[in-house]
């Protein structure tokens, strides 16, 4: 009988924390699935700069510090190396050939050789230069080490918005202590990411088939594809956030995800649109700095043919990739700090 009334008791008290849990929530969103929220209801206040003078100001930051961001770079590319490898020059110069003796006159001319550049760079992007597919090791290394730089990336800056001068390597010393849980949320955001992965599957498959060749077949693919698109990127817009929140320290994954919630309620679009910015100065930049690159290289290749082996498209690539990985930081801590100070209530 007393065992009875004693679980009795822990039942009841779990109920009671479990509803309170649940008000809690619904304080905090106050919005309802299925149910009409009017505009008086949800106005929530976000005083940002411009697109441009904000991405200004993140480039700003980041070229004061700049000696520290490039060797941050720069030792991370080089563990990368170590680690996981890089593209191979072989490959890249298989391709420049395969390419030059398939266009013919096609890549003729100063925007025939800008075509081809373009391609070599999406061949890069796309690790069309890599001779055998990675293992798992290496996954795994490129992962942890992708991880780190973001981490690196957040602790610095933190602490020089602080008022302090740290060195690279306090940075790569000490910001490593939240790796598993911002790894456990990386790993929620590639999840949420599934629904544009498998859109893209089907695309390929479709048009294969040619699905899309028109009729009621290639409007519903596209209803689909484009619903999965907008799905993955309303989770993503709060999970980006919940990458700068777990590292706060004491941060839990679950209750980084639920703080970063909280902040983009109310407010989701307008973030979004700033993330989607993000992604597109991040093309235009690859696209500005990457083709100039692989067009020295060909005229290199061809001036020099002796040095013809000098790996200055995959370095550039490696290098490339890094300094993406410590801007997208940049710009997402500094956009999540703007959203922190707009301390305006839920709506």
């Amino acid at each position: 009988m007393r065992l009875f009334a004693a679980s009795k008791r822990v039942a009841l008290k779990k109920w009671q924390a479990l509803a309170k849990r649940t008000r809690t929530f619904l304080a905090r969103r106050p919005h309802r699935s299925f149910v009409r929220t009017r505009r008086r209801d949800y106005t929530r206040s976000l005083k940002l700069p411009g697109y441009w003078a904000f991405t200004n100001e993140v480039r700003a930051l980041l070229w004061k510090h700049r000696k520290l961001m490039l060797w941050l770079g720069a030792v991370y590319s080089v563990l990368t190396i170590a680690l996981v490898g890089m593209a191979s020059q072989s490959t890249y110069t298989q391709l420049n050939d395969a390419l030059k003796t398939s266009g013919g006159d096609v890549f003729s001319g100063n925007w025939g050789q800008i075509s081809q550049a373009g391609l070599l760079l999406l061949g890069g992007v796309t690790g069309n230069f890599n001779t055998a597919a990675p293992d798992a090791a290496q996954q795994i290394y490129a992962a942890v080490l992708a991880l780190l730089v973001w981490l690196t990336t957040v602790w610095l800056l933190r602490a020089l918005l602080a008022g302090h001068t740290p060195r690279l390597r306090d940075g790569i010393y000490n910001a490593g202590a939240p790796i598993v849980s911002t790894f456990l949320v990386a790993l929620l955001l590639i999840i949420q990411l599934l629904p544009v992965a498998i859109a893209a599957i089907g695309y390929g498959a479709a048009v294969a088939s040619g699905l899309l060749s028109g009729g009621v077949e290639a409007m519903i693919f596209w209803a689909v594809a484009g619903l999965s698109t907008i799905l993955s990127l309303y989770w993503i817009t709060s999970t980006l956030f919940a990458l700068i929140v777990v590292t706060l320290p004491g941060m839990y994954p679950m209750k980084a995800i639920r703080t970063a919630g909280d902040l983009v309620v109310g407010r989701r679009l307008r973030i979004l649109y700033r993330l989607l910015w993000l992604i597109g100065t991040v093309a235009v930049a690859w696209i500005l700095i990457m083709v100039p690159i692989i067009l020295f290289a060909m005229w290199f290749g061809s001036a020099v043919t002796a040095a013809s082996w000098v790996p200055i498209v995959p370095v550039a690539l490696l290098f490339m990739s890094t300094l993406t990985i410590i801007w997208v930081a940049s710009y997402i801590y500094l956009f999540y700090r703007k959203v922190v100070d707009d301390d305006s209530a839920p709506a």
